[in-house]
């Protein structure tokens, strides 16, 4: 990635719309998503709001979001 992209990449993340489940503990162990341009998805631990940050393309959070839907992760927290 060029400078002027990691810029305006950077910028959008400070302005993005966070957001995390209802389900979100007290303690602050949660996870955050939110939109950015190109429908992508930014993902990234609340605990940690200026600490890196994952993007993910529609179809990779489309596939993320039905899976845990379908309970194919139920298993990591048993």
């Amino acid at each position: 990635m060029d400078e002027t992209h990691d810029a305006t990449l950077a910028a959008e993340l400070l302005r993005a719309d966070w957001r995390k489940s209802t389900h979100s503990n007290p303690s602050g162990n949660c996870v955050e998503l939110a939109r950015l341009s190109a429908r992508q998805v930014a993902v990234r631990n609340s605990r940690h709001p200026r600490g890196p940050v994952l993007i993910c393309a529609p179809d990779e959070i489309a596939a993320f979001i039905q899976g845990a839907k379908d309970g194919q992760f139920d298993h990591l927290i048993r």
